[in-house]
């Protein structure tokens, strides 16, 4: 969670994320994963793994500010935070013997404007 937010904040912009991408085609496939060990000392979280349905595996990182502030939600994400993403999605996708397609994508909500950004980063 960022800093200074509170878990409503962010809970409710899980939430609302969500929902919006249900209504888009995807499916949940888990909500806040989390990896006990990983770059940083509190390893990693995806917020939401969903499938589209053509099966890519999308792994959702969803930030909300309530003020839009020093570039807003999208560019809170920094590089620790993707490196953060990318290990918790591997270590998700550990174990699977077909690796399907995959992208990370940003939900970013900046008061009440929500913005789906697909393929936000990659993995490099």
């Amino acid at each position: 969670m960022a800093k200074g937010m509170s878990k409503e904040t962010g809970d409710a912009g899980e939430a609302q994320a969500l929902a919006h991408l249900l209504r888009q085609g995807l499916s949940l496939v888990r909500r806040n994963y989390r990896v006990a060990h990983g770059p940083s000392a509190r390893g990693g979280e995806i917020d939401l793994v969903m499938r589209e349905p053509d099966g890519t595996l999308v792994f959702i990182e969803v930030r909300t500010r309530v003020q839009q502030r020093q570039g807003g939600a999208a560019a809170s994400i920094d590089s620790a935070k993707r490196r953060s993403l990318v290990f918790a999605a591997k270590h998700f996708l550990r174990g699977m013997s077909t690796l399907p397609p995959c992208r990370f994508d940003v939900v970013a909500i900046d008061a009440d404007r929500l913005e789906w950004l697909r393929a936000a980063f990659d993995a490099q």
